[in-house]
């Protein structure tokens, strides 16, 4: 079997071997594909893996021998599903690799808000507690998130990580989600509404896929509902907000801050509406990206290409 690796530099700087798909056919990689590239790269494969190369509608079809498309990602929204589908190309993803590591980001995220962890640290490094009148200065406003209202917006396995980490820490978990919960592992959680999660959750966080349904869905009327003081994390997807609309509610105070690791156009371009915004953290895309779940993560593409070739295919999406 033939197969093109896309995008190898998404997912190792080196530090995890990607030879092991050459058990299962000849494997040519690349580190990064520019989507001008994509068609003459996979015009000869039968098997394509990749993480965020865009496998467009022309792409699929210019590959007359492709018969599989793999996923170094639990979304899918890069590939041309339809097209795929129409011509009996096998998709598979990525699911849960990084539950555990997407669910520490966000408390890193609420964390760090919460306790002023960055801020004390520079506070203490450029020579401030040297100098203070007091043991204990009160620069920053701190709170406890005992007591605290999270909201989560979607309740897949990221979101469940999310609830039972707010959980031991005390906080009301409520969830708002397209399919209902039987489970009575989350009756502690409280299942509300859309309009409900916005207007009283303290913390709201995003965990849901993109799709028609949720592109732009914290939009400016969005943000307008919430609490005033609430703090908004979206981890999932960036194309599922209005950037000009969150810039908006930052620069109004509605919103007390934000944390996000995801954007509408990564990496971020110099003209990104939140670059400079006021209370906001980013980071690159990188909740995900711990070693282990990295690791974890080839394993999991591996088996699924190991059990297409072997006639089983697994976490097929088409």
């Amino acid at each position: 079997m033939k197969i093109v690796l896309l995008d190898a530099a998404t997912v190792t700087n080196g530090d995890i071997d990607l030879s092991v798909f050459l058990k299962l056919g000849n494997l040519t990689i690349y580190d990064i594909t520019a989507p001008d590239k994509v068609a003459g790269r996979i015009e000869e494969a039968e098997a394509v893996i990749c993480n965020k190369s865009l496998i467009t509608r022309d792409a699929i079809y210019s590959a007359k021998h492709l018969r599989y498309v793999g996923l170094f990602a639990t979304g899918y929204n890069n590939i041309d599903i339809c097209a795929a589908r129409e011509l009996g190309i096998t998709v598979c993803n990525a699911g849960s690799y990084s539950t555990n590591s997407v669910a520490q980001h966000v408390f890193a995220f609420i964390l760090n808000y919460a306790s002023k962890v960055a801020e004390y640290n520079s506070f203490v490094a450029q020579g401030n507690w040297i100098n203070s009148r007091s043991f204990s200065p009160f620069v920053y406003d701190t709170t406890e998130l005992f007591g605290k209202t999270i909201g989560i917006f979607g309740f897949g396995s990221i979101g469940k990580a999310v609830a039972e980490i707010a959980r031991s820490f005390g906080m009301n978990v409520i969830a708002s989600t397209r399919t209902p919960c039987t489970d009575n592992r989350y009756s502690y959680v409280r299942f509300v509404d859309f309009q409900e999660l916005l207007s009283s959750s303290d913390f709201l966080t995003v965990h849901c896929p993109l799709t028609d349904r949720t592109a732009c869905l914290f939009d400016s009327k969005a943000f307008s509902a919430m609490k005033k003081g609430c703090y908004f994390i979206n981890t999932s997807r960036g194309g599922v907000l209005d950037e000009n609309a969150l810039l908006d509610a930052l620069e109004s105070s509605h919103l007390a801050g934000a944390a996000i690791d995801v954007l509408t156009e990564e990496p971020m371009r110099r003209d990104c509406p939140l670059y400079g915004a006021p209370n906001i953290t980013i980071t690159p895309h990188v909740a995900w990206a711990p070693y282990e779940t990295r690791k974890r993560l080839i394993d999991i593409v591996f088996g699924n290409l190991r059990n297409f070739i072997s006639g089983t295919p697994t976490n097929v999406v088409s």
